[in-house]
């Protein structure tokens, strides 16, 4: 079946109940989406291998896509992995020496071959598409002003390797060498990682934060959008965290219309997201303008996060039933728009 040129989905996760998802399924199924991101956290990958297939395979018997998130296998976003119960010494440490407890350093070449696996189980039970959700470098909670410098990774294989780069002692405070030794990790490590998930056939998709001092956010996107086995860069431009006062549209479709640009000059596909977690009571309705934004600014790759308001999740909406409905009628409205400009365009060339 054609690709349409208008794409939306949904994020789905929170059950592994075949019966249930067959029936979630044909519902996103009746809201005409193309794609849904399915979460295969370690936790699956150990205990749910093949309910995750059979969800694959539920998931495309209904018509959609399967993109497959990497989620907290590495660390946050996402649920905890067991990866480093078994290599404790991989954990990120804060540069003032304590250590992260759940987030995995990149430059940890067991966790590189964790992924890996990881990747080969993804291809092996049907996934075709590979979502890598959020990379980034957590910052530790700042306790004074002082604190704000404080970085991760600074772990003693970071600090052997950027001695060996810049024939110094790392610094343990963030400075301009430190954040190019962590854009150069990223780059690294998505390098190898893409690279090794094409190789299995996969496709590789990347949504990165707004955040500039996470490491790569949308303010950086093109240090990684040079790799040539990452063939899809996207953002999450979710405002509901910047107040009542900010507007949707123009939040929105400012952040697209700057992935877009990145997406278009390096000849890369797109994703942007749609926040439909965390939705205050009443405000529901920012979802259709928010969504009309994203179109607007040219994206035609747009995905909800997440199915029915994330009502299985703690940072559900506050009204899942209500924000489910504006999502639903958000991709709605745009695929109309879309297929009126299709059938103009058409209409054109007959007639000329």
């Amino acid at each position: 079946m054609a690709k349409r040129s208008l794409q939306t989905g949904v994020a789905y996760h929170g059950n592994r109940m075949p019966s249930h998802v067959r029936a979630d399924m044909a519902e996103i199924a009746r809201a005409d989406m193309d794609i849904v991101v399915h979460m295969l956290s370690h936790t699956d990958w150990e205990r749910h291998k093949t309910v995750m297939k059979d969800i694959f395979a539920i998931t495309e018997d209904a018509g959609m896509d399967v993109w497959v998130d990497n989620w907290g296998l590495g660390g946050a976003p996402g649920d905890k992995s067991h990866f480093l119960s078994y290599h404790p010494d991989a954990h990120m440490m804060n540069s003032d020496g304590t250590i992260h407890p759940y987030q995995v350093c990149l430059n940890s070449p067991e966790y590189r071959q964790f992924v890996k696996d990881w990747l080969y189980t993804v291809a092996e039970i049907g996934g075709k598409t590979v979502f890598w959700d959020e990379p980034f470098f957590p910052t530790p909670k700042p306790k004074s002003p002082e604190d704000r410098v404080i970085y991760t990774c600074r772990c003693p294989r970071c600090q052997k390797m950027y001695e060996e780069r810049y024939g110094k002692e790392m610094p343990t405070l963030l400075c301009p060498e430190v954040d190019a030794f962590r854009s150069a990790t990223l780059l690294d490590y998505f390098g190898e990682i893409t690279e090794y998930s094409a190789s299995l056939g996969l496709y590789n998709a990347v949504c990165v934060m707004l955040k500039p001092h996470y490491g790569i956010s949308l303010d950086t996107l093109d240090q990684i959008c040079s790799l040539p086995h990452l063939h899809n860069v996207g953002c999450d431009p979710y405002w509901y965290s910047h107040g009542e006062d900010v507007n949707p549209y123009q939040f929105v479709y400012e952040k697209t219309k700057k992935n877009m640009q990145i997406a278009t000059d390096y000849k890369k596909d797109h994703n942007v997201w749609i926040q439909t977690y965390h939705v205050p009571r009443g405000r529901e309705e920012e979802i259709i303008e928010a969504t009309a934004a994203a179109y607007d600014a040219g994206a035609r790759t747009l995905l909800a996060w997440g199915f029915r308001g994330s009502e299985s999740n703690d940072y559900r909406a506050e009204n899942p039933e209500r924000t489910w409905n504006m999502t639903v009628e958000a991709m709605r409205r745009i695929r109309a728009v879309e297929r009126d400009r299709i059938w103009e365009e058409n209409r054109k060339k007959f007639m000329h």
